[in-house]
Formats: C-alpha cells, sequence, structure tokens
C-alpha cells in the first residue's frame, strides 16, 4: 500500500473515532511537523507545543477532511503554520505586556518563503521514506521516529541488531542525499 493511500485509509479510520490510527498517523508525521515549527518559532519548547497543538487540531478536524489523492503531511503542515503563526503573535503579546522594549529575538512575520522550502523538504522526506522497503521503513519508523535502540528494533522485526543498524545507516546516507539534493536545487 502506498503512503498516500495508507494515509487515505488510516485518516477515515481516525475520523471515524479510531485512536490506533490516529497514532499510527502521528507517529508517520510527528518528526516533519516537528521541524516545521522550529524551523519557524527556533524554540525547541515552543516547537514541541506547536507539534501538540498541530494534532490536536487534525483530530478535532479529521471527521471533515475530504483527502484527495495525497499524504496528510501537506495538510498538517499547514495547520503547523498556523499554529506558529498564533504562537509569534502570543510570545509578542506576552513580551509587551512584560517589557516596555520589544524583542529583536522575535520574528516580526513568519516567512513564507522559508515554510514553503521546509514544507516541500518534508514533502520530499515523506516521499524518499516511501520509496523504501517494508523492512527498511519500519526500522526507520522504529529507530528514528520512536526512539528504539538497535537491540530492541531487531527483536521487534525479527533481525538482527547488525541489520538494524546498516539498514539505518543506509536509510540515514539516503535521506540525507535528497535533503542535500533539496538545498543545492
Amino acid at each position: 500500500m502506498s503512503e498516500q493511500s495508507e494515509d487515505q485509509d488510516l485518516a477515515a479510520r481516525a475520523a471515524a473515532g479510531d485512536q490506533g490510527a490516529f497514532r499510527t498517523l502521528y507517529r508517520a508525521h510527528v518528526r516533519p511537523v516537528y521541524w516545521i515549527a522550529h524551523g519557524i518559532l527556533r524554540s525547541p519548547a515552543d516547537a514541541e507545543d506547536v507539534t501538540q497543538e498541530t494534532f490536536v487540531t487534525a483530530w478535532r478536524k479529521l471527521p471533515g477532511l475530504q483527502l484527495k489523492g495525497e499524504s496528510l503531511l501537506p495538510w498538517l503542515a499547514t495547520i503547523c503554520r498556523f499554529q506558529s503563526a498564533n504562537r509569534l503573535r502570543q510570545r509578542r503579546r506576552d513580551l509587551a505586556h512584560t517589557t516596555d522594549a520589544a524583542s529583536e529575538s522575535l520574528p516580526g512575520t513568519v516567512n513564507v518563503e522559508e515554510q514553503v522550502i521546509t514544507t516541500e523538504l518534508a514533502a520530499r522526506i515523506a516521499d524518499e521514506i516511501g520509496t523504501l522497503g517494508e523492512l527498511d521503513r519500519e526500522i526507520f519508523r522504529l529507530c528514528a521516529a520512536e526512539g528504539y535502540a538497535y537491540q530492541e528494533a531487531a527483536d521487534e522485526l525479527g533481525v538482527t541488531s547488525a541489520a538494524v543498524r546498516n539498514r539505518l545507516s543506509r536509510v540515514r546516507t539516503q535521506l540525507r542525499s535528497t535533503v542535500q539534493e533539496s538545498r543545492d536545487a
């Protein structure tokens, strides 16, 4: 099953209240959403909060979503950008109430071009992950997205720890090439 059709199936099941399907969507897209938020906010804590807010909003809006042949990531990225813009406005309001001087560390606007580049990069990475074989995708999901140690992932998948380490290294190299190509383009 392709990532797009899998996203459609999971989104439909989650919209019907299937929390397990939503958890699967969350695991599949949490890292790209986090990096979009981090790119805008430049704060790990705020990026984590916005990532969670993005998925809470997505859960509420899923029943009305009409996903037509695409990954869920562009929709999540849009929610993330709005949540990030709201967070920036809140930071400025909080700062205005606590000090007389405006902080130059807070961006006055959201850089749309940077958001588009970040979203495109996240989509390219998601597409690249979609081209991986099933075992490599599972290894990447377990180790990179869920934080499993090599041995834990190996036990889960019924392979050796060395196989997990070698395959994950190859996947990371492939993803680094994708990121580098995006930067060079």
